[in-house]
């Protein structure tokens, strides 16, 4: 390294690595240092050439076949030449004078173009795909200062909440890229934790730390790997009183939309079958995809099916088991899969997302606060209209009776003509 004194200012003078020969055509590099002291410019020196070596080798990284490592390195390309890297859809919505000062950025002394930086300054480098999986390992090693001083425990209780909400999206929505996130997605995962808080009479509480977790996990890495992709996760939480508003489908809107010719064709059989099962049972998605053969009893006098605990499944509580006639639709369903349902049998939650997402994308959905669990709300509403005993209502949504059970609220024979009445 050479000092070197024009004029009033000294310069550094040095050869540039033939490593750098691709990304800086100039053998040798000669930088002012803008002192005339030669004291400072020799304290200055060092910094600038790590400095001009640090360019150049992000500019050789940008020639990576990783898309990572090509993005970081137009991220530090820009910001050494005292710019922020955009992506070029937000760059040509600058104002005229800063897009002209990012031109001007690519002009070398003797008038050529220094090409080799043009994709980091100009915004075209692509952005790499990574997926919510990856965001959320890219997470632990972007946020460690959020750890710093935390004992074990409180590290573990800082972690796991994180990487149970990302875990409980995956099951949803799936490992999709950050880039291809959609709305829907987010909505699905709220719908999912709205049947949840029924099916386990938990609180809104339990969702909102996940939507909460989730956004902080994928936000994070969004805005501090400089990604500027648009995660739609405004509005997800859950107020107080969404525990209790549970809208049902209306019997026209099952009628006429639902039922509807052909309307569910595009939903996979399995899933199908499940939501038509639903129609006219009342059962808790979960337990439709718990069915076995053995609890499946199509040959019966009485066509019905047992909802019950085996050796891998439980149910809610003791008043959830129940045997349950099979009419309608819902009959046909269980013809279709006389032996249950085994894509679903230990993916309730990616049943959930399937249907609500098929569902909203073609128009079935009553409103935005419906969602695949309204039919079992939709399903006590017309035992109600149609006058079916309490008790007979309260033993086909599997709740308690609230005193002693007498008999057999009439047997299987009766109860299966009280949902003949009914039934779609």
């Amino acid at each position: 390294m050479k000092l070197t004194l024009r004029g009033n200012t000294w310069h550094l003078r040095r050869r540039v690595p033939t490593r750098f020969a691709a990304v800086e055509p100039r053998r040798e590099v000669w930088v002012s240092l803008q002192t005339d002291s030669q004291q400072l410019a020799a304290k200055k020196a060092p910094g600038v050439w790590e400095s001009l070596s640090a360019g150049w080798e992000a500019q050789l990284a940008g020639r990576s076949d990783d898309g990572a490592a090509r993005f970081e390195a137009a991220r530090m390309i820009a910001g050494g030449h005292g710019l922020t890297y955009m992506p070029i859809r937000d760059i040509e919505q600058l104002p005229l004078e800063e897009l002209l000062a990012r031109v001007e950025v690519l002009q070398r002394r003797d008038g050529s173009t220094n090409l080799a930086i043009a994709a980091a300054v100009l915004g075209t480098v692509e952005v790499p795909s990574m997926t919510v999986s990856q965001a959320l390992e890219e997470y632990w090693k972007l946020t460690p200062d959020r750890v710093r001083g935390k004992s074990d425990d409180q590290k573990r209780r800082w972690v796991n909440p994180r990487r149970k909400a990302v875990r409980n999206f995956l099951d949803v929505v799936g490992d999709l890229p950050l880039a291809q996130l959609k709305r829907s997605d987010f909505l699905d995962f709220r719908a999912w934790w709205l049947e949840r808080i029924a099916e386990e009479d938990l609180t809104p509480n339990s969702a909102n730390k996940d939507l909460i977790h989730l956004a902080d996990v994928l936000t994070t890495v969004n805005e501090l790997k400089g990604f500027g992709f648009e995660l739609p996760m405004h509005k997800l939480t859950l107020q107080n009183g969404d525990k209790k508003e549970r809208l049902p489908f209306s019997d026209d809107w099952i009628r006429d939309h639902l039922l509807a010719s052909d309307a569910l064709s595009g939903l996979n059989a399995e899933a199908r079958s499940i939501f038509l099962g639903m129609i006219n049972t009342g059962c808790r998605p979960s337990e439709l995809v718990g069915l076995t053969a053995e609890r499946i009893r199509l040959a019966h006098e009485v066509p019905h099916i047992v909802i019950a605990a085996d050796a891998t499944r439980q149910i809610k509580n003791k008043t959830s088991r129940r045997e349950i006639p099979l009419t309608g639709v819902s009959l046909d369903a269980f013809r279709a899969f006389p032996k249950g349902f085994p894509h679903y049998r230990e993916k309730p939650a990616t049943l959930s997302a399937t249907v609500n997402k098929f569902l909203r994308t073609n128009g079935l959905m009553e409103s935005d606060e419906h969602v695949m669990y309204s039919l079992r709300h939709s399903f006590e509403d017309r035992m109600l209209r149609g006058r079916i005993d309490e008790r007979v209502r309260r033993e086909f949504m599997g709740h308690s009776l609230g005193r002693q059970k007498y008999g057999q609220a009439g047997g299987l024979a009766f109860k299966a003509g009280e949902l003949a009445r009914i039934a779609f």
